[in-house]
């Protein structure tokens, strides 16, 4: 017998429940701008959707806005959906159906139709202000009902109605939700004053207090998530520790995010802060290209999580530990599959964007990739010891291939930087193993190539206690870390400190390496140089023209390091006063650098550099400056117009015009070089000070300069 049809609910009249609303809620502004939404003509957005990661309270701000609207009697019907699949959001179709429009509650499928066809607005039928919740898509093919059968298939959206509002929230990025005038609303983090507040809240409620600045660098610990705070929150309720001691928990590397995590969970919250990043992921890898999303965001989980380089995800390193996990996981008799391109990479990292795991923006320069340091702690805690190792040597392998040679572009260089700096943090031991990974040694490189010379020697000083802590004491490599650290320490202003550090690193090159070995006949270089610089010219010249005959003897006269000394001895010899020999031994240098290391190598631009400043010296300015002018054209074309060597080329070729008489041109070049070495280098450096000097000089010369034409007048 068929079962007797219910009477339709009255109005106003509410499906499903409302999540309640946090303990510590925290009112936020994409609250206002879905209240306020307006196309730009002012018409009223009535479909809209709330992407962002898991954790950012997506769902309360959608439970706030329901709340407000009902609240404000602004609304006959209100329907929330759970929609991470499709059976609830029909089962809830259908229970609306059901009690409003007298559906049939044995065939839920046509219940949930009718449900729908009634929403659609009719001729002379009572208008129904009706709310759509649908919370947490989690596949908009969800929303798709028989897909593979035209004849039967029907959309889940609820139909346009001016009289009725579609709020949905979701983790995807994909373009299909956002059609039909459908507005996409991007819920992002708490802003820190927000974080603290909603600690504090949670706290209080409670009755506990904790000071405001452990809060505060808590908040910044959890990256402002809400519902990363939240469950802090509630661990440091029912644990009864301290702020403190929770970060030190947090900071513990052996530590898990489950393990930071209260047994019982805040806000009827249905599952941990991971879990939800890991059913995203779960589903990312099973999209196109299959079984990249996992590797992809693996990889990335030991890099900046600010802003990784594209770059740096698609380099040949990078396409082959891709290539790795798919023969790994692939169904394939023989394990073998086809290298990874670039291009599969790329979707890769677009697949991770549309589910919120990471922030892509390919139109950004360097097509920046930012992950939350959360979700990189959760997929770093389902990682072995060798899993970790081996992706920590992968991710400095990365690094290093796409680092340039030549940095050109001050943003990349920074990044890179960046990206080293975290990776070695995340990577411990790892990259100290067979040796320290070339990558460390980049970036201090990077560093005082950009002339941050204090920074460099930082670098180099905590890379000098690594080495020693991993490798030993008298390990090569130790060894040349340490004389990296000395000459930074040189260049950073501290000569006495960087004589006694290479005498002491030559004791024990010799002991350790051998007096013929390259690295000790380097530190030899060092301490002439420091040597000349300490105000003896003369023995500076005379300590490399004896070192000079060793180079020949143990690596040939066309080695590289053989022609740097040569280079060095004339340079000495110079400021000796034999200007015109220096100038003669340059000019024989730079045949041979340009025909053994090519017209654009560095050390070939220096030489040419050194050239003319010798010329200039013995007599002939104009000549200098014509040389300089030519150098900085090929300057600026190989290493950029912000390059230290770059710059200080520019104040070498506004010295020699005004030596040649041009002293008007000599203080205008000067002027518009110190306001880049301002930008580039800082205000403060004695580089910086030195050019301001010479302005200062300059224009005094050419203000005499015309006075006197005034008076020859």
């Amino acid at each position: 017998m068929q079962r007797a049809l219910r009477e339709p609910a009255s109005w106003p009249h509410q499906v499903g429940v409302i999540p309640s609303p946090a303990r510590s809620f925290q009112h936020r502004a994409e609250a206002d701008r879905l209240r306020t939404a307006v196309e730009g003509g002012g018409t009223a957005v009535l479909s809209q959707v709330l992407t962002g990661m898991g954790g950012v309270g997506k769902t309360q701000l959608a439970a706030e806005y329901a709340r407000a609207a009902w609240d404000d009697g602004d609304l006959d019907v209100l329907v929330w959906v759970t929609a991470s699949a499709q059976s609830p959001v029909v089962s809830r179709y259908a229970q609306a159906g059901i009690e409003l429009c007298r559906a049939d509650p044995e065939d839920p499928e046509q219940a949930a139709k009718q449900f729908l066809a009634w929403l659609a607005p009719k001729p002379g039928q009572r208008p129904c202000r009706w709310l759509i919740v649908l919370d947490d898509i989690a596949d908009p093919s969800d929303l798709i009902v028989h897909p593979e059968d035209p004849g039967n298939r029907y959309s889940l959206w609820p139909p346009a109605s001016p009289h009725g509002r579609i709020l949905a929230t979701t983790r995807r990025r994909d373009a299909a939700l956002f059609g039909d005038g459908r507005r996409q609303i991007e819920v992002g983090l708490f802003t820190p004053d927000k974080s603290v507040a909603s600690l504090t809240a949670a706290l209080h409620a409670q009755g506990r207090s904790e000071p405001a600045d452990q809060l505060a660098a808590l908040a910044a610990d959890l990256g402002h998530l809400p519902l990363a705070l939240a469950q802090a929150a509630a661990y440091l309720i029912d644990s009864g520790e301290d702020t403190a001691t929770y970060r030190e928990l947090l900071a513990d590397r052996a530590t898990t995010l489950a393990d930071t995590a209260s047994d019982r969970l805040p806000d009827d919250q249905a599952l941990p802060l991971a879990t939800t990043w890991y059913l995203s992921l779960d589903r990312a890898d099973a999209l196109r290209p299959a079984g990249l999303a996992r590797p992809m965001l693996q990889l990335a989980t030991l890099l900046d999580p600010n802003g990784i380089p594209q770059a740096v995800l698609t380099s040949a390193p990078a396409l082959a530990h891709l290539t790795t996990h798919r023969a790994r996981t692939c169904s394939h008799p023989t394990g073998e599959v086809a290298p990874v391109p670039p291009e599969d990479a790329v979707r890769a990292l677009r697949t991770l964007h549309r589910l919120s795991l990471i922030d892509h923006t390919p139109d950004t320069p360097h097509g920046a990739v930012r992950v939350h340091q959360l979700i990189q702690r959760a997929v770093r805690d389902t990682l072995t010891p060798d899993q970790h190792a081996q992706l920590a040597r992968t991710a400095a392998d990365a690094l290093l291939a796409a680092w340039p040679e030549i940095e050109r572009d001050t943003v990349l260089a920074q990044a890179l930087r960046a990206n080293t700096t975290a990776l070695a943090t995340r990577a411990e031991q790892a990259l100290y193993r067979h040796g320290a990974h070339g990558v460390l040694h980049r970036a201090g490189r990077s560093l005082g190539e950009a002339g941050q010379v204090t920074a460099a020697r930082d670098h180099y000083q905590n890379f000098t206690n690594n080495a020693t802590s991993h490798l030993g004491p008298d390990h090569p490599l130790t060894l040349f870390v340490r004389n990296q650290l000395a000459w930074w320490r040189g260049q950073a202003g501290d000569a006495a400190g960087a004589r006694t550090a290479f005498a002491e690193l030559l004791d024990d090159n010799k002991r350790v390496l051998g007096p013929n070995h390259p690295g000790t006949l380097s530190t030899r270089g060092h301490l002439a140089r420091l040597l000349g610089e300490a105000g003896d010219a003369a023995g500076a010249a005379a300590a490399f023209a004896e070192l000079l005959n060793d180079w020949v003897r143990v690596l040939g006269s066309d080695h590289p390091n053989t022609l740097n000394t040569q280079s060095n001895l004339a340079y000495w010899l110079g400021k000796t006063g034999e200007a015109v020999r220096a100038a003669a031994t340059f000019a024989e240098v730079l045949d041979d650098k340009k025909r053994v290391l090519g017209p654009d190598h560095l050390e070939t631009l220096f030489a040419r550099g050194h050239l003319a400043r010798w010329l200039g010296e013995a007599g002939d300015a104009a000549g200098a400056a014509a040389a300089f002018a030519e150098l900085l054209d090929d300057m600026k074309r190989v290493l950029g117009p912000d390059r230290r060597e770059t710059l200080f080329a520019r104040g070498h070729l506004a010295r020699w015009l005004g030596e040649a008489g041009d002293a008007a041109g000599a203080a205008a070049a000067f002027a518009e070089l110190l306001d880049d070495m301002k930008r580039v280098l800082g205000p403060d450096r004695r580089e910086t000070l030195t050019v301001r000097s010479y302005l200062a000089y300059w224009r005094e010369a050419a203000a005499v300069d015309l006075s006197i034409d005034e008076q020859e007048r």
